[in-house]
């Protein structure tokens, strides 16, 4: 093995790995400023009813699932720079673009203003063509959020390939990945008082300018290794350590990468492609609505604003509660697996059983809420922290199962019923929401009635999703399998 001289090493490797992290962040804050502003800026403006918002969530979820099956392609085919610049400026653009569909909106229905918009009728003809039109506009912008968003991890991961050796990505991936944690921390702390102290619109321009700004170090900072002024030898040499000290384990990687693939259909005749599919499609739409739906809940059932300090207290304290447990989400299965001695494939299963029953507390939720909205929030936390857990080890699965040639053409796949599954959820709670709303008290559910009792049915259907998933994955695949590409 050849010594390096680290005293003399730059470390610039972390800027960039900096960088990575900053995006990460601004990427989920641009995706959450609609859920923390519709209920209590938005809303009043356009008339949305849930069912209008559930319209525009679900599609995101459509249009981000579909991008996620191109976006490592394009970054592969534009290059690291030039791919990630691309993308960040499409959903940095897709972003601010928010921000004008009430002028649009004004102008399309003839309008003279916002506060004219507000005086319609609720629930008027002019209601319901304001409402639909806005709804487009909005969708408009989601689309090309989504499509830009979509280039973001794809992009990282490469960039991280670029700039460290094997047995420093894992770590690097981990720091750049924390910042969608950060981003849910922040996001309810200062979004919602942005929109309250400059407006709705200015909320989307803010945060969607911080891409831009991120554009520029990011032209002025990067280049490949070999190329980059701020990298100096003895870093170069410790980042390409790899290529020089072949190993039987690099050769061994090296031809599976050479594996030939399967095709794009064929792999649908695999059952361990659907126990993929069916853990994605159950459960990915969990998570995605309780990012969406978590701001409107507390401002539904308890009165507080998104911009009100109790609210943001108790979404800060649900993603602290994910970002901290979900962390320790990845450990279980090495402990099956190294002091239990099962295969990889049976120890991640164990551990995926144990996380499967985390969701079962969301039965919880709406009842001790009437205690307190502390427990909800509380709850909903362990719910997210759970489905964290989860998540990555059922992306594990496929390492296990399918040869390297073949993982990203089944995440994908995996993606895209990840993304009906969240379209589903958040179209038919949205539906739901609205039709107990104008129900009230005729429509109850389990001792709840209106909104409540519909918050209650989702809540049901997420606590039970992840067992129904694990039970059909076993017994889809109830043993070690892996594909063996002839």
């Amino acid at each position: 093995m050849s010594t390096i001289k680290t005293a003399k090493m730059s470390n610039f490797r972390w800027v960039i790995c900096a960088l990575l992290f900053i995006a990460t962040t601004v990427n989920y804050l641009d995706r959450q400023v609609l859920s923390l502003t519709w209920k209590d800026f938005i809303s009043p403006e356009f008339h949305w009813t849930d069912n209008d918002y559930g319209t525009i969530t679900g599609w995101f979820s459509i249009f981000y699932a579909i991008a996620n099956l191109f976006a490592g392609k394009f970054i592969d085919w534009m290059g690291t720079k030039k791919g990630y610049l691309i993308a960040i400026g499409v959903w940095s653009t897709g972003a601010v673009l928010h921000a004008c569909c009430g002028e649009v909106a004004m102008w399309i229905e003839g309008y003279p203003n916002i506060e004219a918009l507000r005086l319609v009728q609720a629930g008027s003809d002019a209601a319901v063509a304001i409402s639909t039109v806005s709804v487009y506009l909005f969708l408009s912008c989601r689309l090309i959020l989504a499509v830009g968003e979509a280039g973001n991890f794809p992009a990282a991961i490469k960039v991280t390939a670029e700039y460290f050796p094997k047995k420093d990505r894992a770590f690097a991936t981990s720091i750049f990945n924390s910042g969608a944690s950060i981003g849910a921390l922040a996001a309810p702390a200062t979004i919602p008082l942005i929109a309250r102290a400059l407006g709705w619109e200015m909320a989307f321009v803010i945060i969607g300018v911080l891409g831009y700004i991120w554009m520029g170090f990011w032209v002025l900072l990067y280049d490949k290794p070999a190329k980059n002024k701020h990298v100096n030898e003895a870093e170069l040499a410790y980042i390409e350590q790899d290529d020089k000290e072949a190993d039987p384990k690099e050769e061994a990687e090296k031809e599976d990468s050479e594996q030939p693939t399967i095709g794009f259909l064929k792999c649908f005749t695999f059952r361990q492609t659907w126990s993929f599919i069916t853990g994605k499609f159950l459960t990915d739409g969990v998570w995605w609505f309780f990012l969406f739906w978590a701001p409107a809940y507390f401002s539904d059932q308890y009165g507080y604003a998104s911009d009100s300090p109790q609210a943001i207290a108790l979404i800060f304290t649900l993603y602290a509660i994910v970002t901290v447990l979900s962390i320790f989400g990845g450990y279980l299965p090495t402990y099956f697996v190294d002091k239990l001695g099962m295969n990889p494939y049976l120890g991640r299963m164990r551990a995926m059983l144990i996380f499967a029953c985390f969701p079962l507390l969301g039965l919880l939720a709406q009842p001790m809420g009437q205690i307190s909205p502390w427990w909800p929030a509380i709850i909903i936390g362990l719910l997210g922290a759970g489905h964290q857990a989860w998540s990555a080890n059922l992306y594990s699965t496929i390492g296990d199962m399918f040869p390297k040639s073949t993982i990203a053409t089944i995440t994908g796949i995996g993606a895209m019923a990840g993304g009906v599954g969240s379209f589903l959820i958040n179209k038919g709670s949205g539906l739901l929401f609205t039709y107990a709303e104008n129900k009230g008290d005729a429509f109850s559910f389990m001792g709840f009635d209106g909104k409540p009792a519909g918050y209650m049915i989702v809540f049901c259907i997420c606590a039970v999703a992840y067992l129904i998933g694990w039970c059909i994955m076993k017994m889809l695949v109830p043993k070690y399998k892996p594909i063996v590409v002839e």
